[in-house]
């Protein structure tokens, strides 16, 4: 079984990343999945962007949680990639979900106690579809307060270089359907830690081909890609 394709912030080698137009694309290629970055806005809503700044991806400066939804909205978030996409904005969480009918991992990036957990939830459930997405996070305490709140929610394990067997303990204290592992941390033995747990191992972020076919023999799940029509065309048969 080859991995599952999951379009990293969309597909963002291409398009601007964590807006419609890459999620728009990730779909229409035939990824699995594709993979987004939340926040809340000054005003308690979840808008989908990767920095805490807003100098890297929009026309704007600052803290994106100084913002409210509104000032965001008057923002461009394309021009800077290309200025063919002069004019995407910062989605919210529910445009994404509404836009795109495929499966979301949702990563949760809260800053404080800033109510992040309950308004991503809360958008999800109001779109009927919590279960196609996903959330992960770096912090396991949010994974905590989110299976607390949400006993049906489907969790990943965002992780990075810690000890796998860490990264285990953490998945089982909040029931977590998968790891989600930086490609550097991904060895035979990690593999062989995570299946005895019976957690599939999914890795970020894989953009060389080379690379993917390594991790494809090691029996990864799934892999995180900027550029998902690397890996969904020609692909051997099954």
């Amino acid at each position: 079984m080859r991995p599952r394709i999951i379009a990293h912030r969309g597909a963002s080698g291409t398009r601007p990343e964590n807006t419609l137009a890459a999620f728009r694309r990730a779909a229409e290629l035939g990824a699995s999945m594709i993979e987004l970055d939340v926040q809340c806005t000054r005003d308690g809503v979840p808008i989908v962007i990767h920095d805490w700044t807003l100098d890297r991806t929009t026309t704007g400066t600052g803290a994106v949680g100084d913002r409210s939804l509104a000032e965001l909205r008057a923002l461009d978030a394309g021009s800077w990639f290309d200025p063919a996409f002069a004019g995407e904005r910062v989605p919210t969480l529910a445009e994404v979900l509404a836009a795109v009918p495929v499966a979301v991992n949702v990563e949760l990036k809260p800053r404080g106690d800033d109510g992040l957990v309950e308004a991503a939830l809360a958008a999800v459930e109001a779109a009927a579809a919590l279960d196609r997405v996903v959330f992960s996070c770096f912090e396991p305490a949010v994974l905590e307060r989110l299976r607390r709140t949400s006993p049906g929610a489907a969790l990943g394990v965002l992780w990075e270089d810690a000890p796998i067997a860490e990264a285990v303990r953490w998945a089982r204290r909040v029931d977590a359907r998968a790891l989600h592992l930086r490609k550097d941390a991904v060895s035979p033995a990690a593999l062989d830690r995570t299946a005895a747990a019976g957690l599939p191992i999914r890795v970020w972020t894989v953009n060389d081909p080379g690379e993917f076919e390594r991790l494809a023999a090691l029996g990864v799940e799934a892999v995180f890609t900027d550029f998902p029509e690397r890996f969904l065309h020609n692909r051997p048969a099954r």
